[in-house]
This record gives structure tokens, C-alpha cells and sequence, in this order.
């Protein structure tokens, strides 16, 4: 019998040192084979919007294999239930048996949440203390978890378009030994912040790049579809620019691809992907008044180090 991994299991295992510095070690080696994921927009009539299908496979020749089917529908919030639902399949890459079932969302929040903090430990200021939390969703509260353990963060401010929300996040964090305050509005927040991390579907830019200041941060995990944005134009302007993976950034983010296809910025403007700054082939922030842009598109190697390492806690 197939073994499933449910989320109260995955989170109970979940060691935020310990998987960032695995997927440091995986982003320098990169033994991992990853094909370009499966991007399916499909019509979703009773929501008069689309929903979007993701297949992302990815393989360690000889050790593992996993394949994530996840579904994002964007109006779940209506009905109370995530915006984002799958499945993720190990497999033995050398027999190819089922190992084991694990519940992607619970997966995908805790390995996109420590991609973001393994790019913070090259792109944030060291002294980082304040973080901003712009979005209420499934990724909150992993992604400042995340953050406060490369950092030394002592504050969080949190906006959601629904201050309730907002405040039930701030209730869940109350045993976390930082302050939390939720602010009324983004600009608010933005000007005490050394790192605003943003995590929504927002189809319209969210963060207003004129206000940012002289050394913060910007970790950029939603607007995972090119029609969607949270940063405009002046953010990215202002900001050296960086992401998880070129080929990912270059295709599926609005963040990215509608500034290009603006003219707003080019290629080049892009300094790195975490492959080059895990392997020391590209330098992260060169000095403290810098502001860095990281944007996150998600990356079938995360899964697939965040699977094998819950599997073999364990005992898979």
C-alpha cells in the first residue's frame, strides 16, 4: 500500500534551516534534471475566470523522481478553500516504483517559502529586522517563518485586502517571537520594512516602487500567471533584479514579462538565478543601500528536495 503524507505530517517535519540549506546545496550542484513545467490555462465557466493546471516533473538520475499535479483556482476564497490544491507523486528513479503521495499544497508552501529565504540569505541585508507581509493567504505564515530564520527579524506588518484575515493571520503567529502589527494600508507599511514579502493573485501592481527605500528587499512569490502583477514598473527599475530560474521568469510572471515586453526593462537587467548565486557564480547584494528584486515563479528541483527530505524523516 502507497504511503500518503498529509499536511499535519509535513508540517510536524519541516525544518526551515535544514531545508534552505538543502536546496542551497541542490541549486550549486544541480544534478536535478528539470523539464520545463506543464502551464495549462482552462475555462472555469461557473467562475466566469480561468483556472490553471500545473504538472511539474523533475528527477534525480538513479535516487528519485516526483511529478507535482497542482490546480490553481483563483476564486476559491469565495467558498472558503485553498486557491491552490494537488497531489505530488515520489517515485524510486532507479526501479521506478511509487514511494510514497504527499499533499502538494502543504509542499509547495513550505519549499517556495524556504526558496525565499535562501534568496534572502544572499540578497537581504544581514540586519534585516522588519518584515512586511503583504497578502493573507496559505503562504503567509510559512513565508515569514521562513524569513526570521535567515534573519533577525523582531517586527512583522501584515496588509490583506481583508483586514479579518489579516488579523487571523496575525493570531496564529501570537506564540512567534517578533511583533506583529497589521496596517490598513501598503504604504504604511513599505516605509518601515526591510523586507516586503508579497504573496497574492493580484492581477493590478500591489507595491508602489517610488516609495521603497534605500536597502530593502523585495521577494516577489505570487502573480504567478503573465497577465498578473504585484510590483510595477519603478520597482523594478529601482531594484537589481533577480529570480529563481531564467526560464520560469522569462515566461509565466506578468512581474516579469509585461515590464519586457514594455521595454521598460531587457534581458540583461536581470543580474542572476538562484543556480548562479547558490554556486557563487553571481554576486547577491554588492552594498547596503541597494535595493534587491527577487521573484519567485516555483521550481520542480524545490519540490522534489523538500519531498525526498520529508520522505526520509519518515522513514520512505
Amino acid at each position: 500500500m502507497i504511503t500518503f503524507i498529509d499536511k499535519q505530517t509535513i508540517e510536524s517535519h519541516f525544518d526551515f534551516p535544514e531545508l534552505i540549506e538543502r536546496l542551497r546545496s541542490a541549486f550549486a550542484q544541480s544534478n536535478v534534471e528539470v523539464p520545463m513545467r506543464h502551464h495549462h490555462d482552462y475555462a472555469n465557466p461557473p467562475e466566469d475566470r480561468e483556472s490553471t493546471l500545473l504538472l511539474m516533473p523533475a528527477w534525480d538520475p538513479g535516487k528519485d523522481l516526483g511529478v507535482k499535479m497542482v490546480t490553481v483556482s483563483p476564486n476559491n476564497g469565495d467558498y472558503n478553500l485553498p486557491s491552490i490544491q494537488g497531489i505530488y507523486l515520489l517515485f524510486d528513479a532507479h526501479k521506478g516504483s511509487c514511494k510514497t503521495l504527499l499533499d502538494a499544497k502543504s509542499l509547495t508552501a513550505y519549499r517556495t517559502a524556504a526558496t525565499s529565504a535562501l534568496a534572502s540569505s544572499y540578497l537581504s541585508r544581514e540586519n534585516s529586522r522588519c518584515l512586511m507581509m503583504i497578502g493573507t493567504g496559505a503562504l503567509s505564515s510559512v513565508l515569514i517563518k521562513a524569513h526570521a530564520a535567515v534573519r533577525p527579524i523582531d517586527k512583522v506588518i501584515i496588509w490583506g485586502r481583508d483586514p479579518l484575515k489579516a488579523e487571523a493571520l496575525k493570531k496564529t503567529l501570537v506564540d512567534e517571537p517578533f511583533e506583529i502589527e497589521v496596517v490598513e494600508t501598503i504604504e504604511s507599511g513599505i516605509k518601515n520594512a526591510d523586507i516586503i514579502s508579497c504573496a497574492t493573485l493580484s492581477e493590478t501592481p500591489l507595491i508602489n516602487g517610488e516609495l521603497l527605500k534605500p536597502g530593502q528587499h523585495l521577494d516577489m512569490v505570487g502573480a504567478y500567471r503573465p497577465d498578473m502583477r504585484e510590483a510595477d514598473d519603478q520597482c523594478l527599475l529601482r531594484s537589481s533584479i533577480f529570480v529563481d530560474h531564467y526560464a520560469g521568469a522569462l515566461k509565466e510572471t506578468g512581474d516579469i514579462v509585461i515590464p519586457m515586453q514594455q521595454g521598460i526593462i531587457q534581458r540583461a537587467d536581470i543580474k542572476a538565478e538562484l543556480f548562479e548565486l547558490c554556486k557563487e557564480a553571481a554576486t547577491g547584494r554588492e552594498h547596503s543601500e541597494e535595493i534587491t528584486f527577487f521573484k519567485s515563479v516555483g521550481h520542480a528541483l524545490e519540490d522534489l528536495v523538500a519531498a525526498t527530505l520529508i520522505a526520509e524523516k519518515v522513514n520512505l
